[in-house]
């Protein structure tokens, strides 16, 4: 049938993780996105510097911060740009690059770069998928640049994962559970990510779904 290839050794499926477009991935599991993004949200203090990574978990989170004071936002999220506009206490700092429809988000060589003048406090991240082993994964190569400088340049780093995204691979593995100070997941996430979370020491804060 032509769905696995032989390799030295045994078998491996001939699929692709391709990039499922934005407007599509936006869809599925809001409620579960929405309540982890609330729950984020109450991490962040008054005049924090935060960083809110790219794709369709994050996108929520401007809507739980309207109650914070001062707070600047770096973002290449078009979408949590958006979102965060009607807060006049959100200074947000708009990452440049093009426009990269599938994501929705800023992204270009230099993008990444930006990231080095600035003292982030909190960066949140998403991630296309986790596996079994800790690999924290997303699907872009551009996006993987400007994620790994968020990762260095941030004191306080938390991953955002909706209960789809556990025992997932996507192309490019950007960080690992270990480098993560949280995790926040939804109520529904499989148990194995506790152990997962327990053999690493990495905190995890699971969050009851809210319509």
């Amino acid at each position: 049938k032509g769905s696995i290839k032989k390799v030295y050794g045994g078998v491996c499926s001939n699929r692709q993780n391709s990039l499922v477009p934005f407007e599509e991935r936006k869809m599925k599991h809001s409620d579960r996105k929405k309540s982890v993004c609330r729950e984020a949200a109450k991490l962040v203090e008054d005049g924090d510097i935060i960083y809110i990574d790219s794709g369709t978990t994050m996108m929520y989170l401007p809507d739980y911060l309207g109650s914070k004071k001062n707070i600047t936002v770096l973002t290449n999220n078009l979408n949590a740009i958006m979102r965060a506009v009607p807060y006049e206490n959100l200074q947000v700092i708009c990452l440049p690059g093009i426009l990269e429809r599938k994501t929705n988000s800023f992204v270009s060589a230099e993008t990444g770069k930006i990231l080095e003048r600035y003292n982030i406090r909190k960066a949140f991240f998403a991630a296309t998928g986790v596996t079994t082993s800790g690999d924290v994964t997303n699907s872009s190569s551009l996006e993987y640049e400007i994620k790994r400088e968020a990762m260095q340049h941030s004191v306080h780093k938390y991953l955002m994962l909706d209960s789809s995204k556990y025992n997932k691979s996507a192309l490019l593995t950007y960080a690992h559970i270990s480098d993560m100070e949280r995790v926040i997941a939804d109520e529904e996430m499989n148990p194995a990510l506790n152990e997962l979370c327990e053999r690493y020491n990495v905190e995890l804060q699971r969050v009851k779904i809210e319509e």
